[in-house]
């Protein structure tokens, strides 16, 4: 006879089911979203938060589209609303770096992606947007290591161009210039 779930493992799995549904949940949205039908998707998990405003998954999938329109600060209220769901939502925490350094806030950027280092100091893609906002705060020289570390990770091709063309900007610069990249 097997032994009885602890309410710790009973509450694991009700975690799981419950994050297994959420996800479910977006499949759809973020395949039109993938599609490039932009609008479609946006309401689609518009729907799908107005029935479960708990989904994380349907708030980062709407801030990753209004950030692709250039929605900014939609963008980062909706990475800000999956991560108060889901605090350790690396993706949505990248995003919201993002979001942050494009608003300006470049410190709040840093801090965000400062926390994803500090779970996973190889990742990628806070390696890549700390080394965005340090060489918007003219921090020339601590954004290139953060670049030149992006680099050891094996990005694909094009982001390996895009970071050489961003290391051959910060050479045209003086420390303490402010070099913008959108991406």
């Amino acid at each position: 006879m097997p032994s009885p779930m602890s309410s710790e493992e009973e509450r694991d799995l009700e975690a799981e089911a419950r994050d297994a549904a959420h996800w479910s949940s977006i499949e759809q949205a973020s395949e039109t979203l993938l599609d490039g039908k932009l609008e479609e998707g946006l309401r689609a998990l518009r729907d799908i938060i107005e029935g479960d405003p708990s989904n994380p998954y349907a708030f980062h999938f709407l801030g990753a589209a209004l950030f692709d329109l250039k929605k900014f600060e939609a963008a980062r209220d909706a990475y800000a609303a999956a991560l108060r769901l889901s605090p350790s939502y690396r993706a949505s925490r990248v995003g919201f770096a993002h979001c942050l350094r494009l608003l300006g806030d470049l410190q709040g950027a840093i801090d965000a992606a400062t926390e994803v280092l500090s779970a996973n100091n190889e990742d990628s893609d806070a390696i890549y947007v700390m080394g965005l906002t340090l060489a918007a705060a003219g921090q020339r020289d601590q954004a290139r290591l953060f670049f030149e570390r992006f680099l050891t990770t094996h990005p694909e091709l094009e982001a390996q161009m895009e970071v050489r063309g961003i290391l051959d900007a910060l050479d045209q610069t003086e420390e303490g210039s402010s070099l913008e990249w959108e991406t």
